[in-house]
């Protein structure tokens, strides 16, 4: 069925529309910004996984990045290639097939390395092994997000490491930034070269984590290309390698919502929706981040005609945001899109209270939309086995 994009009028139901030509605008970009600074960017999955459109990033990119076992599997079974995996904590049950699956694998510590580096070699005798540091640096302000807090359960700092590592580790894996700019990188690698040149030698590559958010439209992506490039020429022999994950899903597709009711308390309107914050945008509570929404204004206070806060359909008493100024009442029915809703999302979303699920759809270039997955009471009750 062909839709209009702008409105999506003839939805009745609630779905993450992903769309084709903003995914390939994002993967071009993405793509051009490692062959100029000869970089690998690979994507990571706790941001995006949605494998259907795998195809399309083949085009584009080569590898993939996991932090669990079934991350790996999709990336091995469905992505085609091996994935670069770190986790915080590898199990007795999982170490080998994970090892399997990847081509390059980061310990979070001294411990984890010393009980698995043998098994994960023996399980995959390519496997390139490495070590997840803590350059002590991060400007994330948002502490649930932050990496590098004080107390900080990721990575090793220098002052625990070895001066000399073992043989079989060959890279570092360093993951400090969130949605961050280029010149935020500019200030943390200095904070990384620092604290950790002096081991560079001993290396062949370096994952320089996610967060680098280059497909914003603000984001200064000759910079990025500068800098990386700055970096080859003092480590040559260094492969550097790159795991966004919003960067890939960034303003690809929104969630198109309905309004089935509009409640009042207090002077405050409720417009409810057939979706849920806390089940299908729980990073609008955790951030807490609040989402643009289209033919909407964002308004910090209830002030104006038709301002409405958007609630949940769960019976959660805080899965509601607000407030937003539409042009007119908001009608039983009417479309509520809430815009950027393709990365954190459909990895995160969840069952609670048995709600109904957005489908996902694709709207393909040729203005086609493909229904990816529609989820049923079978999706919820499997989830109780």
């Amino acid at each position: 069925m062909h839709i209009d994009l702008t409105t999506f009028e003839g939805l009745s139901r609630p779905a993450y529309i992903l769309e084709e030509s903003r995914l390939r605008r994002n993967l071009e970009l993405i793509s051009g910004v490692a062959k100029a600074a000869d970089v690998e960017i690979i994507l990571a999955f706790k941001a995006y996984a949605l494998w259907k459109t795998f195809p399309i990033f083949r085009e584009y990119i080569s590898a993939t990045t996991a932090s669990s076992l079934y991350e790996a599997r999709l990336g091995r079974e469905e992505f085609g290639s091996p994935t670069h995996t770190f986790s915080p904590a590898y199990t007795d049950y999982e170490i080998d097939d994970i090892a399997r699956c990847s081509s390059h694998l980061s310990f979070n510590s001294l411990t984890q390395m010393s009980r698995y580096a043998e098994r994960a070699m023996k399980a995959n005798p390519s496997i390139s092994l490495g070590l997840r540091v803590n350059p002590e640096y991060s400007e994330v302000e948002t502490e649930i997000y932050n990496p590098c807090a004080p107390g900080t359960r990721f990575g090793i700092r220098a002052d625990k490491l070895p001066t000399q590592l073992p043989d079989y580790i060959t890279g570092f894996h360093c993951h400090c930034h969130c949605e961050s700019s280029a010149e935020t990188f500019v200030r943390s690698l200095s904070h990384i070269e620092e604290k950790f040149s002096g081991w560079f030698k001993q290396l062949k590559w370096i994952n320089f984590g996610g967060g680098h958010l280059m497909t914003r439209k603000d984001y200064n992506v000759g910079l990025l290309i500068d800098t990386l490039n700055g970096f080859h020429k003092r480590y040559p022999w260094l492969k550097v390698i790159l795991e966004p994950g919003s960067a890939f899903g960034w303003q690809t597709g929104p969630l198109v919502s309905q309004v089935v009711d509009v409640v009042e308390d207090m002077g405050i309107r409720t417009a409810i929706l057939n979706v849920s914050f806390t089940c299908h945008m729980p990073d609008c509570l955790e951030m807490p981040y609040k989402p643009a929404v289209r033919f909407a204004k964002t308004l910090d206070e209830n002030k104006g005609e038709h301002v409405y806060r958007l609630g949940g359909n769960s019976c959660l008493s805080g899965d509601f945001m607000g407030y937003w100024q539409f042009d007119h009442e908001l009608q039983v029915g009417e479309n509520v899109i809430l815009e950027d809703m393709l990365h954190y999302t459909t990895v995160k979303t969840n069952m609670f209270n048995g709600i109904s699920h957005p489908s996902i759809m694709l709207a393909k270039e040729n203005g086609d939309l493909e229904l990816l997955r529609e989820y049923t009471y079978e999706d919820y009750k499997n989830r109780m086995d």
